[in-house]
């Protein structure tokens, strides 16, 4: 007990507590990614930035210690009315990040809740500037407009706003039914469209198809009437061919005939077989003139006319021989 109380009344360990106390207080390790605000005796005189810092004790304090990473806010779901006078539900999210520690500290008392309140004031601004059919069909045009918006009016504050996106836009029940409407028509339109279409080109193809067919028959068409002209061609020149040979075998038959029948009736026997031939002839030539009426008219001279014949025949068969 005696030595706690010589502890507790010596000067010299009140001094060294409060060294140390002011050696806890004067040394600062920042982390990486932050941002402690310093006030000396009241007013800013700088940032510390990461890694070992040192500060006056009892004279400077960390005002503030900001986050320097990115950083996400949700914008909670608010009315905003279009140019048309509808209606919509929006909300969004916010990416930002604080550039300046001390500004973020002495230019704004919050800096996230007024990041937040100027975001839902510009998304109004932008919704209010745009139709319906445009809000859900430029939504990267309201993104755009108001990330613009907010890098502007966010500058003094030491925040910049990185990106912003809207989550969801809702129409009211009775809008969401028209639209619900508009769509299902507009789905049977292109349905009949693409049906039209399809019908279209079926036919076209089709008739090209029968053309092509139509164009291929006539074409083989041709090309059968061709075959058979050159065929029937064909087939006369053989016929003529032959009928031409035939002639000539024929008349060389009957030329061989006629030598053969001139060099025998050259001879004693061919004169009288002549005769006799010519005579036969004769006789049968005037039957058949009796065979043909039941008159026959003559001269009396029949039998020299017979005789006749056949001398005038003799006669022309010694002429035949007398020249060869």
């Amino acid at each position: 007990m005696d030595i706690l109380l010589n502890i507790a009344t010596s000067p010299l360990a009140w001094i060294t507590v409060v060294v140390l106390y002011a050696l806890k207080k004067g040394v600062l390790f920042v982390p990486q990614n932050r941002g402690y605000v310093i006030y000396t005796m009241g007013k800013y005189s700088g940032t510390l930035g990461a890694g070992l810092n040192f500060v006056i004790p009892f004279i400077q304090s960390v005002a503030a210690d900001r986050n320097l990473k990115e950083q996400s806010l949700e914008i909670s779901s608010q009315s905003a009315i279009t140019k048309d006078n509808i209606t919509l539900q929006i909300d969004g999210i916010l990416f930002m990040k604080v550039t300046d520690a001390a500004a973020a500290t002495n230019n704004v008392t919050d800096y996230k809740m007024s990041v937040t309140q100027l975001a839902m004031t510009t998304m109004r601004n932008a919704i209010g500037s745009m139709e319906l059919d445009e809000c859900f069909q430029n939504r990267d045009s309201i993104n755009a407009k108001i990330l613009t918006a907010m890098t502007e009016a966010t500058g003094p504050w030491g925040v910049q706003v990185t990106r912003y996106e809207i989550k969801d836009i809702t129409p009211p029940q009775s809008i969401k039914e028209d639209m619900e409407k508009q769509m299902t028509a507009e789905r049977e339109k292109r349905s009949v469209i693409l049906t039209a279409e399809g019908v279209k080109t079926a036919a076209i193809t089709k008739a090209e198809g029968e053309k092509r067919s139509q164009v291929l028959a006539a074409e083989g068409q041709k090309a059968e009437q061709v075959l058979m002209a050159e065929a029937v061609k064909e087939q006369q020149v053989l016929e003529a061919t032959g009928k031409a040979e035939a002639i000539r075998l024929v008349a060389d038959a009957d030329a061989m005939a006629l030598k053969t029948i001139g060099e025998q009736a050259a001879t004693t026997s061919g004169i009288k077989a002549v005769e006799l031939t010519l005579a036969q002839q004769a006789i049968e030539a005037h039957k058949a003139i009796a065979a043909e009426g039941t008159v026959v008219l003559t001269d009396g001279n029949t039998g020299d006319n017979i005789s006749n014949t056949v001398a005038q025949a003799i006669s022309v068969s010694s002429a035949l021989k007398l020249n060869d």
